[in-house]
């Protein structure tokens, strides 16, 4: 089975929540307002959560990576 990793650019997130609206399993609002992914690690030297994912569950990510006004997700 193939593994993509997403990587969210938190600290360029707006937390406009259109990730939220296309893909609840995955993303949601934090304490600040922002949006971040419910799994995944925060890199505390850049910011950004990393997490991966399989092919199965890439459908609603490159939803939300693709509505985000500032490209804050990123599939690799």
């Amino acid at each position: 089975m193939s593994m993509k990793k997403i990587i969210h650019k938190y600290n360029e997130c707006l937390g406009c929540g259109n990730c939220v609206a296309v893909c609840p399993a995955f993303w949601e609002f934090d304490n600040a307002g922002k949006v971040k992914p419910k799994k995944g690690v925060k890199n505390a030297e850049n910011g950004n959560y990393e997490f991966e994912i399989s092919e199965e569950e890439i459908s609603c990510n490159k939803e939300a990576a693709s509505i985000c006004p500032v490209q804050a997700i990123e599939i690799v």
